[in-house]
């Protein structure tokens, strides 16, 4: 039932505006993907592993200046697979925040299409570049008391689990003592709710990553979204954000109403932003309107 009436919210909040005294404007095109991909490279500071695997990396990007320096801690997208995207898509934004003194902790994980990702394996992971970034930042000069975690697309769902993991019981097997805890959780354009995903056939992403994600139900484990959806999770009273294009078709604005209607109903903040004439690439473009927007949330919350 919430499922159709996302898909009635959608069509209404994509359909083309019009009057019977006037032709519809045509709009602006979108940024494609060789918009963005097809630029010069910049590249980071350096790599660092926090796992075996080859894929159990992060780069960091560290600023000019004396440090410590105020970090984000950065998770690509890519339907949660290794195919179709890594971390290098977030380089242009990690390069310009580093340009504004911020240093940025840019997360690859195992997708769903490699050896022991999905469930649990790349929550795992995610989680172990986040507690690394907590055990060890300060001694590469990162202020880890003043981070923002920061996810485009499917690494806006896992932006937004990181944001939640402090929140759960003992009994879920990412609970930990003292986990990563940042200021604040955006979501670019996110994709949060696995349930909702796996009920959504005709999606972008199809519906295999978000089943992958959420992992098998047995007698032990009857919530399959209780520790992998972040709408089924504890608030954690770390502040979230969603930023979403009003004309991004595979994280439409109606995704983020419906996600912050049921976080605001646990008590979480939830602050939504829409920003016009926008779609999927733009919100990980240095040159966008979109990221404009949010490079003054993020000023804004290491500046508290």
């Amino acid at each position: 039932m919430r499922t159709a009436h996302l898909l009635m919210m959608i069509a209404a909040m994509t359909a083309p505006f019009s009057t019977a005294s006037s032709a519809p404007a045509i709009p602006a095109a979108l940024m494609g993907w060789p918009d963005l991909l097809d630029r010069p490279k910049p590249m980071p500071s350096r790599t660092i592993a926090y796992g075996g695997d080859a894929l159990q990396i992060v780069d960091l990007w560290l600023p000019a200046g004396k440090a410590p320096h105020p970090v984000v801690l950065m998770i690509h997208g890519g339907c949660w697979q290794t195919d179709v995207a890594d971390r290098s898509i977030m380089n242009w934004i990690a390069d310009d925040l580093a340009k504004r003194g911020i240093a940025v902790w840019n997360v690859e994980y195992r997708g769903i299409d490699r050896p022991g990702g999905g469930y649990p394996g790349t929550f795992e992971d995610v989680a172990a570049a986040a507690d690394l970034l907590a055990r060890d930042g300060p001694g590469l000069g990162l202020a880890t008391d003043r981070a923002v975690v920061i996810g485009h697309s499917a690494g806006g769902h896992l932006a937004l689990w990181l944001a939640a993991r402090p929140a759960l019981p003992a009994t879920s097997p990412f609970h930990a003592e003292a986990p990563f805890r940042a200021r604040t959780a955006i979501s670019q354009g996110g994709i949060p709710d696995l349930k909702m995903i796996a009920g959504l056939p005709d999606h972008g992403c199809g519906t295999e990553g978000a089943v992958a994600m959420a992992g098998t139900a047995s007698p032990a484990r009857t919530d399959i979204y209780a520790d992998t959806s972040p709408p089924a999770m504890p608030a954690s009273g770390i502040a979230e954000v969603q930023i979403n294009g009003d004309r991004d078709t595979i994280a439409p604005p109606a995704f983020a109403a419906d996600y912050a209607a049921r976080r605001k109903a646990k008590g979480q903040h939830v602050r939504s932003v829409t920003v016009a004439g926008t779609g999927h690439v733009e919100l990980i473009a240095p040159d966008s309107r979109a990221w404009a927007e949010q490079v003054k949330i993020i000023t804004a919350a290491l500046a508290r």
